[in-house]
């Protein structure tokens, strides 16, 4: 049996980062992956995810140029192409990420690990021995338990189309859905974004939520609320014919289901050490992301905490310093900045005005809706939304939003700033960069009517 300091369960963000810092802390380390090391961020999430939307926001700014004097001949646009160079990048940075626990002396297994106990570990009939196991095998799409769910798709296999739907039906309403909903509709297929609820992205400020709705709707995406989807049926020609709840149908092309992702645990025999549960499936942890089980550890997705990339990855690295480094320090999981990479593009940290009013006793908060400059020579209507939260009391903004292009390039500044405890008087001592969206931060000066 191999002896290990430590064995990783999933070679996502979280659990490269996590080997790689506690092999270079002197740890003797094992990581195990079933599928591709990345995870889902590289392999099925934010980075082909994000290589989709600059391709879907192509048609719009071919468009735009026009009034700016560029004679643009567009023959059309190639799925295929987009694929294959997708899939090629893919390929590159898996081969970084393996080439990097390589030269860190982490040694890999590829197949699907399992607890054996709280130090034992078992993959492809072999068993590993670490005195520490860490869990980091994220999360897995939700499919909800309706007729036909299985001639749909989920965000795992949208990368993988061989051929673009001409008509699309993208059902949820986070972020993933919002998202996929606009690549879909900015390549040209004719796309419905169906959610159950009475508005988009639940938790985000509703001003947000608002703003977006009405512009993924006036760029051609039929968004159907409070409506949800009752069964799923094929068709003889190949398509996919949808019924709602209120009786209507509508045949399709592809259906892709963004309700939500679960913890990846249901096959890692997490009962036989003794690991406890969240109700939603989450491996319990406490602020240094130990479980109940003294030797195990688990962080990112899996923990349901902050399903974000760099969330997962400073959780791994703060327990490979805390437990490999002598360098004890916690996981900070506040004012975590988070985009949506919608079209357009929202981002956001810190409070909501709505949770701010519900912890703070007086907020002020301050919001401009504008069309940018370059949209002053365009026939695009497009406009872009800013806001900040403050607490009255301190003058210290506590929440900053943005609807609009490139918002996460923005807000990444902004949350900096909030971060060191920045005072709404500080935004408006900072001298804008003219012209610019980003100086409405440091412009606004009105007050929202309570």
């Amino acid at each position: 049996m191999k002896q290990y300091d430590l064995v990783v369960i999933g070679g996502g963000s979280g659990g490269v980062r996590a080997a790689r810092i506690a092999a270079g802390h002197g740890a003797k380390v094992a990581i195990c992956e079933e599928y591709r090391y990345g995870g889902t961020c590289v392999i099925r999430g934010c980075v082909p995810k994000k290589l989709m939307v600059y391709a879907a926001h192509f048609a719009e700014d071919f468009e735009d140029s026009r009034t700016y004097g560029w004679d643009t001949r567009v023959n059309g646009f190639d799925w295929p192409t987009l694929i294959t160079n997708k899939d090629q990048e893919i390929d590159r940075l898996n081969g970084i990420y393996e080439k990097l626990l390589t030269n860190a002396g982490v040694e890999m297994f590829h197949g699907s690990a399992s607890l054996v106990d709280a130090h034992t570990v078992s993959i492809n009939d072999q068993s590993l021995r670490a005195d520490k196991i860490l869990i980091a095998t994220g999360g897995t799409p939700f499919l909800p338990p309706i007729p036909g769910v299985e001639l749909a798709i989920t965000s795992n296999e949208v990368f993988h189309l061989e051929e673009q739907p001409n008509t699309a039906i993208v059902i949820g309403g986070g972020y993933i859905a919002v998202e996929f909903a606009g690549i879909f509709n900015g390549l040209g297929t004719d796309t419905t974004l169906v959610y159950r609820g009475p508005q988009i992205l639940r938790g985000f400020d509703d001003a947000v939520r608002t703003h977006l709705a009405d512009e993924i709707t006036k760029k051609g995406i039929n968004l159907r609320l409070n409506e949800h989807v009752e069964r799923i049926e094929l068709v003889d020609d190949g398509r996919k014919l949808v019924t709602y709840a209120n009786g209507d149908r509508i045949a399709v092309d592809c259906v892709l289901f963004a309700t939500g992702r679960s913890p990846n645990t249901a096959n890692l025999n997490l009962v036989s050490a003794g690991v406890e549960l969240g109700t939603s499936g989450q491996i319990l942890v406490d602020e240094h992301s130990k479980t109940n089980v003294d030797s195990i550890y688990a962080v990112g997705d899996v923990t349901d905490r902050i399903a974000l990339t760099p969330v997962a990855t400073m959780e791994g690295h703060a327990f490979a310093d805390t437990v490999f480094g002598d360098k004890p320090r916690l996981a900070d999981h506040n004012l975590v900045p988070s985009a949506v990479f919608s079209q357009p593009s929202v981002a956001t940290v810190g409070y909501t005005e709505q949770d701010a009013r519900a912890e703070f006793e007086h907020v002020d908060t301050y919001t401009s809706s504008f069309r940018s400059l370059k949209h002053t020579l365009t026939d695009n209507t497009e406009r872009v939304l800013m806001k900040l939260v403050v607490d009255a009391a301190s003058d210290k903004v506590i929440g900053a939003h943005m609807v609009g292009p490139e918002a996460a390039e923005i807000m990444q500044g902004i949350a900096i700033a909030i971060k060191a405890g920045a005072r709404k008087a500080d935004f408006d001592a900072t001298v804008g960069i003219h012209p610019s969206m980003a100086e409405e931060f440091c412009t606004m000066r009105t007050k929202d009517a309570d």
